[in-house]
């Protein structure tokens, strides 16, 4: 598998078929495989936070979400083929996991959206088995709870929304107590966008890679996350100044 780096951070050159194909080969494994849907707001993160870029460092797959992200690696003249979309994987993901009989674990979601998530889960692909549901907190406090309600479960792929970077810096702390769990991935507000308590942009922004605005218009608060996309962005501008461009890596 090829892989760039931008910005200290590694991300996986992986189109949607191929990262399937990783999860397959995971599963067969006896051990927790994390993925980390990796974006510009990530890269930025990691810049700041040790544990997080840690996590980025030592998952075993790096999706590379975000079409700043593409166009970053293009500038830097490292180019990545596909997105891969958070939301969309999980879905993708969930079809795999009910065509194989995995058994899938929810985690987080605030005021019952995991519920609704794991509805429309399951209206979509009826032999689906979610195994458990719990919402819990990342905290230390909820940690003994939420790893005996996994292991209780028998569950094999985990899907953890409490944002990043606490979701992945949970996964990577906590992977190895999960007995069953072979693929644990951070998945965000992916839980709001399955439930529909928010709405995703048209797949005609998607497209163009006018996501991001059009959640800004939906949720006017983001503005100062946003702003971490003009300085991702210029931070990548300068580094291809002073460095040139990055081969890609086999890993």
């Amino acid at each position: 598998m090829n892989s760039i780096t931008v910005l200290g951070v590694r991300v996986d050159d992986v189109t949607m078929p191929e990262a399937l194909a990783r999860v397959d080969e995971f599963m067969q494994e006896p051990r927790l495989h994390q993925i980390v849907t990796v974006n510009p707001e990530f890269i930025m993160a990691a810049q700041k936070d040790a544990a997080f870029a840690e996590a980025l460092a030592d998952s075993d797959l790096n999706l590379p979400d975000g079409a700043n992200l593409l166009r970053a690696a293009q500038a830097q003249g490292t180019p990545l083929r596909e997105r891969v979309a958070g939301t969309d994987f999980i879905w993708y993901l969930s079809g795999l996991a009910a065509t194989a009989g995995w058994k899938v674990f929810l985690l987080g979601g605030r005021d019952g959206v995991g519920g609704r998530a794991a509805a429309r889960m399951q209206t979509r692909y009826r032999s689906l088995k979610i195994v458990g549901m719990f919402e819990g907190s990342p905290g230390d406090e909820d940690a003994a709870e939420i790893i005996s309600r996994i292991n209780e479960s028998g569950a094999e792929v985990l899907f953890v929304a409490y944002g990043a970077p606490a979701q992945d810096v949970w996964i990577r702390r906590h992977g190895a107590e999960l007995n069953t769990v072979r693929v644990a991935i951070g998945i965000g507000g992916a839980f709001d966008f399955i439930a529909k308590k928010v709405r995703r942009a048209p797949t005609w922004m998607q497209k163009i890679g006018l996501e991001w605005l059009f959640r800004l218009v939906m949720q006017p608060w983001r503005l100062r996350r946003q702003w971490n996309l003009v300085v991702f962005t210029m931070k990548v501008l300068r580094q291809k100044r002073t460095a040139g461009p990055k081969k890609l890596e086999n890993y």
